[in-house]
This record gives C-alpha cells, sequence and structure tokens, in this order.
C-alpha cells in the first residue's frame, strides 16, 4: 500500500514520518509555510533519538493521474478542515478509495461515508507536536503511539490489517478493532481538557490550587459529556479498558528537543492559526445535550471562549478561570 497523508503537521507528519522511515512508500500532503520547508528543506522530525531529516514527497492537492489503486489516505487534518479535504478528495479518486480518519472528534467518519464506501476511524494516541514550518516533533521512543483502527460504523478487514500491520513495522502499537468507535467516544471525553489546556496555558508548573481548581472543573465537563452520550444511546469504553490500552505505551520525553508540548489546542493557539476544533470535542457535547435536553453549560462555555481566543489571535492561557462565563 502507498499512503497520502493528508494533513501533515504534528500528527500526519509523525505517522508519514514513521511509515518512510520504515519504508513503507508514502505522500504528504501540506499547505502553507508549512508545504514550502518541506519542499525546501525536506521534512525535519525529531524524536527523543535525535533529529531525521526526511525527503518525503510532498504536494499541496493530491492529482488524478498520480493516484492509483491500492493507495490509502490518511486524514490528520483538524475536524473543522475535513469537510474541505473531502470536497478535493472526491474530485480526484473513486468512492472505493480507503479513507483513515486519524482525527480527534467522531464527526469526520460520519462525512467521509457521504463519499466514500470504505472509512476507518483511528485511535489516536499520539504525543506529538507541530509549532514551526517544516518541522513534526514526536515525545515518545521507542514507541511513538497508539493508532488502533476499524472499518466505520464497525468491523475490520483485510485493508484494516494490512494498515496495522505497516503501523506496528513503523513503530506504533496498532490493532485492528471490530468496534472503534466506543474507543473514538472515550478519546473524545477525554479530548474535552484540550480547550481547558489552551484557555489557561497549564504547560509546565502550575499552582497546585489552580490545578485542583481546573481538574474540577474538567471533571465537570466529562460528567456533562458522559451524561449526554447516556442520553443518546452512544457506548464507550470503560476509562480502566482505555488506561490499560495506554500502560502499553513508552514514556514520554518532557525535557530537551523532544519535549511534549501542549494539547492540540494549545498547539493551535500557539502558532496563531485563527481556528480551533473545540467545536468538534465539547461543541460534539453541546450538540447532544441540546438534541436530548441535557444542559451543557461549561462545554459550551469553554467552547465558546477557547474559539474566540483562536479568532481573536490570543495564546495559550491568555485568561483565567474568573474569565470564563459558565451562566
Amino acid at each position: 500500500m502507498r499512503y497520502f497523508i493528508y494533513g501533515s503537521g504534528a500528527v500526519g507528519g509523525t505517522i508519514g514520518a514513521r511509515l518512510h522511515l520504515a519504508g513503507r512508500e508514502v505522500t504528504l500532503i501540506a499547505r502553507g509555510a508549512h508545504l514550502e520547508a518541506i519542499r525546501k528543506r525536506g521534512l525535519s522530525f525529531i524524536d527523543p533519538e535525535g533529529e531525521h531529516n526526511l525527503q518525503i514527497p510532498v504536494t499541496e492537492i493530491p492529482k488524478k493521474d498520480e493516484i492509483s489503486a491500492g493507495d490509502v489516505f490518511i486524514l490528520c487534518m483538524k475536524s473543522q478542515d475535513t469537510q474541505e479535504a473531502l470536497d478535493v478528495l472526491s474530485s480526484v479518486t473513486g468512492p472505493e478509495t480507503p479513507i483513515v480518519c486519524a482525527q480527534n472528534g467522531v464527526n469526520n467518519e460520519r462525512i467521509a461515508i457521504r463519499y466514500f464506501k470504505n472509512v476507518y476511524g483511528m485511535l489516536v494516541v499520539l504525543p506529538v507536536s507541530h509549532l514551526e514550518p517544516g518541522e513534526v516533533v514526536a515525545s515518545s521512543a521507542p514507541i511513538t503511539g497508539i493508532l488502533d483502527l476499524g472499518r466505520f460504523p464497525n468491523g475490520v478487514d483485510d485493508i484494516c490489517e494490512g494498515i496495522a500491520s505497516d503501523l506496528r513495522d513503523a513503530s506504533f502499537r496498532s490493532e485492528a478493532r471490530e468496534e472503534i468507535m466506543p474507543w473514538k467516544y472515550t478519546k473524545l471525553i477525554r479530548n474535552l481538557f484540550n480547550a481547558v489546556d489552551a484557555i489557561l496555558g497549564l504547560e509546565g508548573d502550575v499552582d497546585a490550587e489552580i490545578r485542583q481548581d481546573f481538574s474540577a472543573l474538567l471533571k465537570k465537563a466529562r460528567e456533562e459529556g458522559d451524561a449526554c452520550l447516556a442520553a443518546a444511546g452512544i457506548d464507550r469504553v470503560r476509562d480502566e479498558a482505555f488506561l490499560e490500552r495506554f500502560k502499553t505505551f513508552s514514556a514520554v520525553s518532557r525535557e530537551g528537543a523532544a519535549a511534549r508540548q501542549g494539547s492540540s489546542s494549545w498547539q493551535s493557539l500557539q502558532r496563531g492559526t485563527g481556528s480551533v476544533e473545540a467545536s468538534y470535542l465539547n461543541g460534539e457535547i453541546v450538540m447532544l445535550g441540546r438534541l436530548f435536553g441535557i444542559p451543557t453549560p461549561v462545554n459550551l462555555a469553554l467552547q465558546e471562549t477557547v474559539v474566540r481566543l483562536a479568532r481573536e489571535g490570543m495564546s495559550p492561557g491568555s485568561l483565567t478561570l474568573a474569565d470564563i462565563d459558565f451562566t
């Protein structure tokens, strides 16, 4: 299989780099300054073992005559950019093309299945960073992260098994799962933290009282999330099972060039991208709350606050808990 990595930032750049280093054929799809930097200098891939300059083919828009039967597209862009990417893909490749959603949230698969027959959800547990054009940092080795996957809405096939095998060869833990979405819903609940991290800037040393306050806030956000999932009849895996899977992971570097940075939302604010994916994380809970009559004041406040920070170009940690309107 040849892999097109659509969205080659922190997650996509790491997946592409590791597959390339494992001898798989990879093409990165990137844009803007990141695209130009990779074109000029290659992809700078940093991990706890050092820095690699990787000459991986890169393009801005995949071309119809460059796509062959058996190619796999792994979507790694933020959820707010998924529709645009699928519009592009549906114009250059057929509905049989395998599409893997290696993204936070649970909405990407629902969009992709409108266009493509073979859609796969992927659970992404990956401590990675992308703050500079042309550079991606993976903070764990020798196991880079967890990338379990399965067909959407459920099932396993040969494509799924083949991707998982390639990922295992490329230093990831990866299993093909009959039911991948319950794992992604548990990750969604855990990703409600991302907005808190971005708003309050929780990297580094944090006062114990502040940490206690944000822990209580996160507990409320997750309680809202679980209430909404229950009302909607949506199953998720138990936290104990998720954490047990997480134990197969390697230690995460906290120092040096490969040091772990903030959440994906923290990184979006840090890079000044102008948008965050909160509307597909906290916003997923808000949507379910509105559909099933469950109050979600904490998730709504977090969503609206971090979206405003991104829109106004504010950096992580620009606000305190007192600045968030939970009414």
